[in-house]
């Protein structure tokens, strides 16, 4: 197959994909066509959203899923898909489709059958998962439970920054269906890790990370490693959860797209 040419870039929960612009300048002046579409109800300001997320409050993974399964097969050529956070768990729910033409999974959070459960995580969780109405709702992180979750490695001035420009509030929904996945054996956040007919994945993990901690996604790669598709495994040791925009984040964009260009060799036909 030809060389793909086009990027999708999905971003993550209490994100929208203004979080890509980094990575969105960076690709296309390689000469890439990038799209970087927010979830289905976030693609309207930032303070727009920060005031009325009414639109995103029901929102789940089933219908996000298929928003972008929608956007990726109305493309003429399998692109390259990239993810972030949930955002790479949705990337493994779309190459499992047989969709792309290689899959980039960054911090990605655990989908059914990952029984990993480290102690960062659930207190990064927790100001959602602590009240079970939030499933029906849209929920914000405080600046402190941002610090926390997302930027840890940043410097308090820093993180206040991030999140005054990037973080709106996240569907409750989200978060408790990839939390009970392994509970529900008709979850949306599911994959085969044993299918051989999808495209290659790379799954990368960041040392720091509290929200996604690396053993997470470790884990993740060693259910798939017997599946007989092409799936690699990277650590960047000292980078937190917000690797796509801390300092450094040029060395993972570099890194995601090279593997992608020189794995994304093996033809795959997208599910009628």
């Amino acid at each position: 197959m030809n060389k793909p040419d086009t990027i999708v870039l999905i971003h993550g929960l209490f994100m929208t994909a203004l979080s890509w612009e980094n990575w969105v300048e960076r690709y296309t002046g390689r000469g890439f066509r990038v799209i970087a579409r927010s979830w289905p109800g976030m693609d309207v300001g930032i303070d727009e959203l920060r005031r009325d997320p009414s639109a995103v409050e029901h929102l789940g993974i089933g219908e996000i899923v298929d928003y972008y399964d929608a956007l990726v097969r109305d493309l003429d050529s399998p692109p390259i898909i990239i993810g972030h956070s949930f955002g790479g768990a949705f990337t493994e729910i779309l190459v499992d489709r047989g969709l792309g033409a290689a899959g980039v999974a960054i911090d990605a959070a655990a989908v059914r059958g990952i029984l990993k459960l480290p102690f960062s995580q659930l207190r990064a969780g927790f100001p959602v998962l602590k009240d079970p109405s939030n499933i029906h709702k849209a929920v914000a992180l405080t600046a402190d439970q941002f610090h926390y979750a997302f930027t840890n490695t940043l410097s308090d001035a820093d993180s206040k920054a991030a999140y005054e420009r990037y973080a709106v509030p996240g569907p409750g929904r989200v978060l408790f269906q990839g939390a009970l996945a392994n509970f529900n054996p008709h979850s949306p956040d599911a994959v085969d890790f044993k299918r051989k007919d999808r495209a290659p994945l790379l799954l990368i993990a960041g040392g720091a990370d509290h929200l996604v901690p690396a053993v997470i996604d470790k884990s993740t790669a060693d259910h798939y490693a017997k599946s007989g598709a092409v799936t690699e495994y990277k650590l960047f040791p000292s980078r937190s959860h917000w690797t796509i925009a801390e300092p450094g984040w040029e060395e993972v964009a570099d890194y995601a797209l090279e593997w992608a260009t020189t794995n994304a060799a093996v033809p795959v036909a997208a599910d009628a």
